[in-house]
């Protein structure tokens, strides 16, 4: 029998804490659902941990690859494992409320315009501590015309926690998912408002956890190794991919001529807001090829490349 809702939970080296986060899933109210654990050749005990977890719930599936293929791979492997009509990732370091996936199956089922239900967001440290109420809306995410939602994705800075809520898997399947560079949960949010309505309960049901081995820490050089291995030491230009990328989402969306050709405005909106950033590729690119003088002079240009706030939050595997 097909499971309302597909969890798919890709995991590296998340032993620190799995069990917490399994735990909060195995807890929902709604128990219609399969959980799928992708195991990326993890080298510490979550092998373990999951392997004890698949062998007294039946729900569970468990999937291992002796290699690590990133995160981008390992995303999207749990996505095609699904089988539920609606699907949600989920990360090893993060908790949902027991009535988080109950009620947002009660929205999208009550309202077919809806692609996406999220929750209001609780951040935690490692302990477990309450540490912010995050209070970033997409404000017009809801709305029935395609070029609000487009803007308010792409032009408010936020964390991208929505990548982590219940969606329609049939839509989800229509876009690229989780690419291999850094951010692309952002071009993928913008693509999905562009096919339907999100929802964003007003409890605050998902809880992130913030701490030091999080992955969105790591330096601008080691975060494309993070997402793909193959992509180790390359160039990166991350603003000029998520122009490219959002020429082509609104291209391919389902749009009227008009909605089109006012989401194409949008993204000149976007050029206005980000010319800085899209000069700051090259100059961050020349950092990691060039030898060491010049590098120290282009550090006054363009700062110490660390990750910008807008792309410190989104998918952990």
């Amino acid at each position: 029998m097909v499971p309302r809702v597909s969890i798919g939970l890709p995991v590296y080296n998340g032993e620190s804490y799995l069990a917490e986060a399994l735990d909060s899933l195995l807890a929902q109210t709604c128990a219609d659902f399969e959980l799928i654990l992708s195991d990326n050749g993890s080298t510490d005990g979550t092998e373990r941990i999951c392997r004890a977890y698949a062998a007294r719930d039946s729900r569970i599936r468990y999937c291992r690859v002796e290699q690590n293929r990133g995160a981008a791979w390992n995303f999207n492997r749990v996505f095609d494992l699904a089988t539920a009509p609606y699907f949600k990732w989920a990360a090893h370091d993060d908790r949902c409320a027991p009535t988080y996936i109950e009620k947002c199956l009660e929205k999208l089922e009550g309202d077919p315009s809806l692609v996406m239900c999220h929750s209001k967001v609780t951040v935690i440290d490692e302990a477990g501590r309450p540490v912010e109420d995050y209070g970033v809306e997409l404000g017009r995410v809801d709305s029935p015309r395609p070029r609000d939602r487009f803007i308010d994705t792409i032009l408010i800075r936020h964390r991208c926690y929505h990548v982590f809520g219940v969606m329609r898997r049939e839509v989800l399947a229509r876009t690229p998912r989780i690419a291999n560079y850094i951010g692309s949960d952002l071009p993928l949010l913008a693509e999905l408002s562009l096919r339907g309505r999100f929802c964003e309960l007003p409890e605050r049901l998902f809880i992130s956890r913030d701490h030091v081995q999080r992955s969105v820490r790591a330096t601008l050089a080691k975060m494309p190794a993070w997402f793909d291995p193959n992509c180790d030491g390359k160039v990166v230009f991350r603003y000029w991919r998520f122009l490219w990328e959002y020429l082509r989402c609104v291209r391919l969306a389902p749009l009227a001529l008009g909605e089109r050709l006012a989401c194409y405005a949008r993204i000149g909106r976007w050029l206005c807001r980000y010319p800085v950033r899209l000069a700051e590729d090259f100059l961050m690119a020349a950092r990691l090829v060039c030898p060491a003088p010049i590098r120290r002079a282009l550090r006054s240009v363009c700062g110490r490349g660390k990750v910008p706030e807008r792309m410190r939050e989104g998918p952990s595997a």
